[in-house]
């Protein structure tokens, strides 16, 4: 759902991406789409409280992109079954709070958002509870669904309440201290002042939670503890938890993984998050460019997955990366033709 936008977007491929949109909806169960399909044919793992939220995204940018009212259409009653089913809770604990409108997901053991490394029961990053990014992609569900609803002639009241409800208890994820916001709040341990990339969303996505200024601190938090030539860290290097390097034995690397290991991808919402708050086309077209090098020095034509923390990056993981390719093909293709990154 992450890649999707990049990839049939600036390459006009809007049936293959209305195929995929489609294909993820018949799988749609309990109102959560599945983040694998096992290679043997056994049934679909719905473990994620994200992808069903990028769903809503995906749907947004393709709308946007194609004008496909047809398609809009015949997904918005499922889009509707998928938030109530969010409201009153499915699985792992993903469910609304009714008392701030927040989304909460998860358990101690359980590992729902994309830094999801768990091994020989240790849970490397643990976030359950209300993590960032989940109720920043919640809020521009909402707000995509009354979106929609207007487009489609249809009631759009209560996605609009339930939209400022969730704006109004996104305030509980500002760290006043930090000028950054907490990756989560209502874990077992309270909120967690951590830096890192998730509260980029926040910015990035096309219906922000945050103040102007707010925006404003979330990105120079981030440009200043996790920004590389290559993507965003994935902690801050001040952490005591920082792994400057993505080597060694599979559980070094898997304790690495999200530890300040760079993931090119992030690089798409930072620069989109810039380019929202300065409106500077060559600047935002600077951030892309070593990545665009980078197409010449690792596996020729394609974007690796994951690069070292510490200088000078050297590119780790999967060689070839589909959210890596997409959020540098979709920022560029927005600068070069002058469409709005920000919807």
């Amino acid at each position: 759902m992450i890649s999707l936008p990049g990839l049939t977007i600036p390459t006009r491929r809007p049936e293959i991406a209305a195929a995929v949109l489609r294909t993820f909806a018949h799988f749609v169960d309990r109102g959560m789409i599945p983040n694998r399909f096992p290679d043997e044919g056994t049934v679909p793992e719905y473990n994620t409280a994200d992808a069903t939220l990028w769903f809503f995204e995906a749907i947004r940018a393709h709308h946007a992109a194609y004008a496909d009212d047809e398609l809009l259409a015949e997904l918005f009653p499922l889009l509707a079954d998928i938030i109530d089913w969010h409201v009153r809770g499915t699985r792992d604990r993903i469910g609304l709070d009714r008392g701030d409108g927040l989304l909460r997901a998860g358990t101690p053991t359980t590992q729902l958002t994309w830094m999801d490394v768990r091994v020989r029961g240790w849970v490397v990053t643990p976030r359950s509870g209300k993590p960032v990014e989940i109720n920043a992609l919640w809020y521009n569900a909402l707000q995509s669904m009354a979106s929609f609803a207007h487009r489609l002639g249809k009631p759009a009241e209560r996605y609009e309440a339930m939209a400022a409800a969730a704006r109004a208890g996104f305030r509980r994820f500002w760290y006043e201290d930090g000028q950054y916001l907490y990756d989560v709040i209502d874990g077992p341990r309270g909120v967690d002042p951590t830096l890192r990339p998730n509260q980029i969303f926040a910015v990035s996505l096309p219906h922000s939670p945050l103040t102007p200024e707010q925006q404003h601190a979330v990105v120079r938090a981030c440009a200043r503890s996790l920004l590389t030539s290559v993507g965003l860290r994935s902690l801050t290097p001040t952490h005591p938890d920082y792994a400057p390097r993505y080597i060694g034995s599979l559980l070094h690397r898997d304790g690495a993984y999200h530890q300040g290991t760079v993931w090119a991808w992030l690089i798409g919402p930072f620069a989109s998050a810039f380019y929202r708050l300065t409106n500077d086309n060559a600047a935002t077209r600077r951030l892309l460019i070593p990545l665009i090098d980078h197409l010449a020095d690792g596996c020729i034509g394609t974007i690796s997955e994951i690069f070292d923390g510490d200088p000078p990056h050297h590119p780790r993981g999967c060689f070839a990366q589909a959210w890596s390719v997409a959020e540098v093909l979709r920022v560029w293709y927005d600068l070069s033709t002058h469409r709005s990154v920000v919807e």
